[in-house]
């Protein structure tokens, strides 16, 4: 067997690889009759199968920069499946690029996972310019304002001219709407000067539903044995489901090791159905934890199905991933803040409070109980995890732009309940994460945007309307008629930042000036508890209205005997403060003497020691 394919069928690398002696295109086409090399400039050269299904050509005459594709059975010209550059969309002809040589001689170490407070952005809509350098004319900001991680929303290749990234269908290469493959690692690069990481969200769990070429050559890709909400499930089962592993694994290691991202967000890993005996997110975390060293490298989920076991600590170290996204804390908070009770807000309605006190107390809300979205029990048992097993937020792109007008919480809420909300967030001892321009209180929209074209965006935009049709807001075709049009390219638009809103405005300023403020005391306060480990954390609901409203009282228990405090008020009228531990104040006025009560949204956080 051909060396580069590796042993016992599995492939080694896929896509093309440059050599001394050229170039080595492999396809895994293992549905194709033949498939021809097509390499601009050159004849079409026919490439000899294995009995795995491998297709391989050595060419001599091509180099970084040659552009190919692939012909499948005489008719279908195709792209690279593991093409690393797209620069003229997904359809036309692959570019050979040489990541490896982006692999710094001197590699960034990283910075502890304690220590991230994350910023997640989309590059299309985060910049005037919608692109790397566009992100990069702004770490400066990032950095001052005590950001340590930007986290980029998927920039696999799509079709078209804009998508959110999460319906790619050529995961290797970086859409050339951006930038170049040499722009995104100068964005890395100048991150990692200013000691600030830089995540990718990533996503394994299905292809976008225009231009996947996979179907035509290798249908075992997908399998029927299992299904998503995005149509076929991904193969990761069986022989065949072998090479898809290692094509997903591969590519998580491209982002890693030659462009140097510090970690990864892995989307929906609920939607990736796998019965192996050894299932394929542990395989993932296993090859990334031995194959990139040296560096600290973080990996995140998120995961519908709050598995605990994915986080747990050895020793006090990751085994396998870092963290989750903390959806019940969002989902909770953002019923006590707005009082929404419909979609997946109504599996929280029934009680937020406690699903509040129980998320920041133990990571999840649901650890095993019937969840009222879908049969049977929802989650595992995770109070013994560390906060900083779970990353909370307030708003993020899918909380946001999954709303029918993508309306953001300072569109919402008073600016109170949104100062409170800002608080809590960020001097909770879990990992916090910031959407771009929360930290401003933006309250430019954030809507879903594609673009597709024929079937594909009627289906979208028909399909948006239906989805919102059992909201009450959306009940009448006349009031549906209001939801833009995702392939519209006036909804891409409007979801533009608006840099210059925001430094006119007087609201924004005050927010940003808060944000950095809190951002100062958790680096100077609450870092330090996590380097001690939180042992214990208890809550207590305060005059709670059968745990809808009321306040909360939570407390984090260090090693070292530290206590961290946190009481606010989520009603409408005023509670009764609970005894506050001997310390100081991190955030709030010190109560006056006999001052029993919080009013709404106040917010009180408190530093002392458990003696």
């Amino acid at each position: 067997m051909n060396e580069s394919l590796g042993v016992a069928g599995q492939p080694r690398r896929h896509g093309a690889q440059i050599t001394a002696h050229g170039v080595t295109f492999n396809l895994w086409a293992p549905s194709a009759g033949s498939v021809e090399l097509l390499e601009i400039g050159q004849a079409p050269r026919r490439m000899p199968r294995d009995e795995q299904g491998w297709y391989q050509a050595l060419s001599s005459t091509a180099r970084a920069g040659t552009r190919y594709q692939y012909l499948i059975n005489g008719e279908l010209a195709v792209p690279d499946p593991a093409s690393c550059f797209q620069p003229d969309d997904v359809d036309k002809s692959s570019e050979v690029i040489n990541t490896p040589a982006f692999r710094d001689a001197d590699p960034y170490p990283g910075r502890p996972w304690s220590e991230a407070v994350i910023y997640e952005l989309h590059v299309g809509t985060f910049s005037d310019e919608g692109t790397y350098a566009g992100v990069e004319n702004r770490l400066d900001y990032l950095r001052d304002l005590g950001i340590t991680a930007i986290q980029l929303m998927p920039i696999n290749d799509v079709p078209g001219r804009h998508n959110w990234g999460y319906d790619g269908v050529l995961l290797y290469a970086p859409n050339a709407c951006y930038g170049r493959p040499e722009d995104l690692k100068r964005l890395l690069r100048a991150a990692h000067e200013r000691d600030m990481m830089v995540y990718l969200d990533v996503v394994y769990n299905h292809f976008g539903p225009q231009l996947n070429y996979l179907h035509s050559y290798a249908e075992t890709f997908f399998t029927d044995r299992h299904t998503t909400g995005w149509g076929p499930a991904i193969n990761l089962e069986g022989e065949h489901g072998a090479f898809v592993r290692q094509f997903l694994i591969d590519n998580a290691l491209m982002w890693l090791r030659d462009y140097g991202f510090d970690g990864l967000r892995l989307d929906a890993v609920h939607a990736l159905k796998d019965r192996s005996e050894r299932h394929f997110l542990v395989e993932l975390a296993e090859s990334v934890r031995r194959q990139v060293d040296g560096r600290r490298v973080h990996l995140m989920l998120e995961n519908e199905a709050n598995e605990a076991h994915l986080l747990e600590r050895r020793d006090g170290r990751v085994v396998l991933y870092d963290a989750q996204w903390g959806d019940d804390f969002h989902n909770a908070l953002h019923v006590l803040l707005t009082g929404e009770n419909e979609g997946y807000y109504r599996a929280f309605a029934d009680r937020p409070l406690q699903h509040l006190a129980r998320s920041l107390t133990e990571g999840f809300a649901y650890q095993g109980e019937a969840f009222p979205l879908h049969d049977g029990p929802r989650g595992e048992r995770s109070a013994h995890l560390p906060p900083e097993a779970t990353i909370f937020f307030a708003q993020n792109h899918d909380q946001v732009g999954n709303r029918a007008l993508g309306e953001r919480l300072a569109k919402l809420v008073s600016r109170e309940k949104l100062q409170q909300a800002m608080v809590l967030l960020l001097l909770s001892p879990h990992i916090p994460m910031l959407f771009m321009g929360e930290e401003a209180a933006a309250e430019t929209p954030f809507l879903f945007f594609a673009d597709w074209t024929g079937e594909a965006a009627d289906l979208t935009h028909e399909g948006r309307r239906r989805e919102f049709a059992h909201f009450a807001a959306f009940a009448t075709p006349e009031t549906r008629d209001r939801i833009p049009d995702p392939c519209d390219a006036r909804t891409f638009a409007a979801s533009k930042l608006d840099w210059r809103g925001l430094d006119r405005s007087e609201v924004s300023r005050q927010f940003h000036a808060l944000t950095r403020e809190l951002l100062e005391i958790r680096r100077a306060n609450i870092l330090p508890l996590l380097t001690e480990g939180v042992v214990r954390a208890r809550a207590e609901l305060l005059n709670p209205r059968d745990g809808r409203a009321g306040g909360l009282h939570v407390q984090w228990l260090t090693a070292q005997g530290r206590v961290l405090q946190i009481v606010a008020n989520f009603a409408e009228q005023a509670v009764l403060r609970p005894l506050l531990v001997e310390g100081e104040n991190l955030w709030g006025a010190e109560p006056a003497k006999g001052h029993l009560y919080l009013h709404p949204a106040d917010i009180l956080v408190r530093l002392g020691s458990s003696g």
